[in-house]
């Protein structure tokens, strides 16, 4: 049975346009396809293509938010503040955009000498046209690698370095990253957690304390956290508690 005329035209226009694109297919195959091209110079210098440059933008754009959890102060100080609003029992105030935004602007705070360092001797002479991009990465890795090692317990090192298999290391230079970086994490949860249990028993004195009197009274269908709710608060404008934790977390780090 003859397939009608109208079945070949798909077939007829895939035939047409690899007949069109064969002498180009040809040429690209030969000479090198031109948005990807990597030409090394006379002095040595390697120069990249401007689409290699913004798939290479494009890349680190895509991973930063996952950098910025987890290898930067971010995730201790949302989970400090997220343990603290539930000790109070304020539920959703302040609502999570609020608390996002605190360990953000936080997070610069403390990263700030750090980022500083790194474009002053890595960003600033690649613009310049002092540094190529390979080493300018380099160096930058090497100044974070320094923070995350500062503020990473031994324990947590030492036990992903054990899991790796490798012996304990010389220096700085020596920690790879897929050691450091789960060891920062883990340490930083932990950190964190202590953190919050230090912050959460002051409340929970107020919440034993106000059960206690209800119970006494014989106030059993008074809810204890609907009435314990404003001494939390007062206790927490009166010591400062907002200045007093942003502060310490921001003194937890070494720089």
């Amino acid at each position: 049975m003859l397939m009608p005329p109208r079945s070949f035209a798909p077939f007829g226009l895939a035939a047409l346009l690899i007949t069109l694109a064969g002498p180009a297919l040809s040429q690209g195959v030969i000479d090198g396809m031109p948005a990807l091209n990597v030409r090394t110079g006379e002095d040595g210098e390697t120069t990249y293509s401007l689409s290699l440059q913004i798939l290479a933008l494009m890349t680190v754009l895509t991973i930063l938010p996952s950098f910025l959890l987890g290898i930067t102060a971010f995730t201790r100080i949302i989970i400090v503040l997220s343990i603290l609003r539930q000790a109070m029992g304020t539920q959703q105030t302040p609502p999570n955009q609020v608390l996002i935004s605190i360990a953000l602007f936080l997070t610069f705070y403390i990263m700030a000498p750090t980022f500083e360092q790194m474009y002053t001797q890595a960003i600033s002479p690649y613009l310049n046209g002092q540094l190529g991009p390979v080493p300018a990465i380099e160096l930058s890795a090497s100044i974070l690698r320094d923070f995350l090692i500062l503020n990473t317990r031994e324990a947590e090192l030492a036990m992903f370095a054990e899991m790796a298999g490798d012996a304990p290391y010389g220096s700085n230079d020596e920690v790879p990253y897929t050691v450091l970086f789960p060891a920062f994490i883990t340490s930083e949860l932990k950190t964190a957690f202590q953190i919050g249990f230090l912050l959460f028993l002051p409340f929970l004195v107020i919440d034993l304390v106000i059960a206690s009197i209800l119970m006494s009274l014989g106030m059993m269908m008074l809810s204890p956290m609907l009435v314990s709710l404003p001494f939390k608060l007062l206790l927490f404008v009166l010591v400062d508690g907002w200045a007093m934790t942003i502060g310490s977390l921001a003194s937890t780090y070494v720089n």
